[in-house]
């Protein structure tokens, strides 16, 4: 088929998936803000000359022909729409006409009054009269509660759309309440309403929907949670957008899939040496907590590095030692099995030389000796310009110092929390960062300059520059522990390769997913381990590579 500007191809889309999924696009998913939507149909109409309300039409329409496609029956039974004052309450009155134009019984309910319709909205408006249909025009719960009948196949919830920015209340929450509580299969337009585009935030209450038609591409709250529990299936529909347009925007948002990362899985050469893939310094463990060493260590060595090398306590250095032969190890001067920061700065300030890039933070400990250590491999270690990933303890024992400490690196900094350790380095709540896993996760990089994987379904990777990506792979089992140490090695690897940052995060948690997801499969969703994760990179790695380039 051809493919439209947003890289779906036509003759994809329609198909079916199971709620809470993202159907899977033949070619990369670019994520829009709300920002960047309106502005993709703004050109289109005063720069590229495409009339506003022929992009309403298509987009009405073909949330009408998608709604009669997966729900025959509703022709029968009856769709009801719920309409708001705005493009996207337009939106639904054109799929209302279309509707009934396909022989369909269609009940409309608008939150509003018909003069407080403004352009194209009331231009579909007068069209859907014109057509026969009927509009109640509802302006109070009570009238709401008169109106709302149950005996339809399908909701259609067009209250609001990517624009909404404060929480729903009043009619509209009454509304969206009412249409969830009815059991019905609910299909948005554009995106559920009460979820942020920009974010997946909830923003008071949310339509749960079983489908969302979207226009020209995803939103970043069709893929994020908490807003990807309430897209149910997504499609994304071409309504005729201007391809100009989407070129000078300048996307940089993708929701990661395998054709975003497979052309970052480098090739060797016939001829390499393990020189040429870089040499990592884990520096990690203690008494206790020495498998969180050897766990970021196989994964930078699954990952490809050339060496890997384990700076390690010597209390707990036998158990690491013993654990991979292919590792390097290093003992660190040791205080209750934790490291000694005077003795193990010292020894550090040898080591580093000639390492690529840095893991440091695994299993450490929060002692004030441990805080020492990971402040002078933020001031000093990256003085080279090295890049350094700070995971678990690392970030945990960073938060005391303020997050802001790590802009004086001179090397790229790489920032891997879960939630509760991006709770730590924000002053915030596990709760409020995810509430809103975008908003934090640029927090951080912001107020950082770091590049941040915030680790989590959907984990959620930020640049300095702004630039947001939305990872696809993983599943529920990866809740268990280990998993992030081999994520750290994994980054870690691919920076001491010289992958850019962003493109490090990208592959690397793509990666980890991706490999995990082939576990699930084979063994079961729950119970495989993080070190056969680390083991499962090899083939997954292959998998990948052996896609080909990602098409032009």
């Amino acid at each position: 088929g051809q493919r439209n500007a947003s890289g779906d191809r036509r003759g994809a889309l329609g198909r079916a998936a199971p709620p809470g999924r993202v159907i899977r696009q033949l070619a990369a998913m670019i994520l829009l803000n709300g920002a960047q939507s309106r502005e993709l149909d703004r050109l289109s109409r005063q720069k590229y000359g495409i009339p506003s309300y022929t992009l309403m039409t298509r987009a009405g329409e073909a949330v009408a022909d998608e709604t009669l496609r997966r729900w025959p029956d509703a022709a029968a039974h009856g769709v009801l729409v719920a309409a708001g004052k705005g493009n996207n309450g337009g939106d639904g009155l054109v799929a209302a006409r279309r509707l009934i134009q396909r022989g369909a019984r269609v009940e409309v309910l608008l939150l509003a009054s018909a003069e407080e319709l403004r352009g194209d909205a009331a231009r579909a408006h007068a069209e859907l009269i014109a057509a026969g249909g009927k509009i109640a025009a509802l302006q109070s719960e009570a009238a709401l509660e008169a109106h709302f009948k149950k005996n339809f196949a399908v909701a259609i919830d067009a209250i609001f759309g990517t624009g909404l920015n404060a929480e729903v209340r009043g009619l509209a929450r009454r509304a969206i309440e009412t249409i969830n509580a009815s059991g019905k299969p609910v299909v948005a337009v554009d995106i559920a309403s009460g979820v942020h585009s920009d974010t997946g935030a909830i923003l008071g209450v949310a339509a749960r929907a079983s489908l969302t038609v979207t226009f020209g591409a995803a939103k970043y709250g069709h893929v994020t949670f908490p807003g990807a529990r309430f897209c149910g299936a997504l499609e994304i529909a071409d309504i005729g957008f201007a391809p100009q347009a989407f070129s000078e925007l300048g996307l940089t948002g993708r929701f990661l899939e395998a054709a975003d990362v497979r052309d970052l899985v480098l090739p060797r050469a016939p001829d390499s040496h393990k020189g040429a893939y870089g040499h990592t310094l884990v520096v990690a463990g203690s008494v206790g907590k020495s498998g969180a060493a050897l766990l970021a260590a196989r994964g930078a060595l699954r990952a490809g590095a050339g060496l890997v090398t384990a700076a390690v306590p010597d209390a707990a250095l036998p158990m690491v030692a013993a654990g991979q032969a292919e590792l390097m190890t290093e003992p660190m001067p040791s205080s209750d099995g934790h490291f000694s920061a005077t003795g193990t700065i010292k020894r550090l300030g040898d080591l580093i030389e000639g390492k690529n890039a840095l893991v440091a933070g695994p299993g450490i400990g929060t002692s004030a000796d441990s805080e020492a250590v990971i402040m002078w491999l933020v001031s000093e270690a990256c003085a080279a310009g090295r890049p350094l990933v700070l995971d678990a303890d690392g970030l945990n024992v960073l938060a005391r110092r303020g997050c802001e400490a790590v802009r004086s690196t001179k090397g790229p900094v790489v920032m891997t929390p879960h939630p509760g350790e991006m709770a730590r380095l924000l002053g915030a709540s596990p709760a409020q960062v995810n509430a809103d896993r975008i908003s934090a996760a640029r927090q951080l990089s912001d107020r950082t300059g770091a590049w941040v994987a915030l680790k989590g379904a959907r984990t959620i990777v930020t640049a300095p520059d702004g630039a947001v990506h939305v990872n696809s792979s993983g599943n529920p089992g990866m809740a268990t522990g280990g998993m992030g140490d081999v994520l750290s090695g994994i980054l870690g690897a691919f920076l001491s390769q010289k992958i850019e940052p962003l493109n490090a995060l990208a592959l690397g948690v793509f990666l980890h997913g991706y490999a995990a997801d082939s576990l699930a499969t084979r063994l079961g969703p729950v119970g495989y381990l993080a070190s056969e994760v680390a083991q499962e990179l090899v083939p997954a790695m292959g998998r990948l590579a052996a896609q080909g380039p990602a098409p032009g």
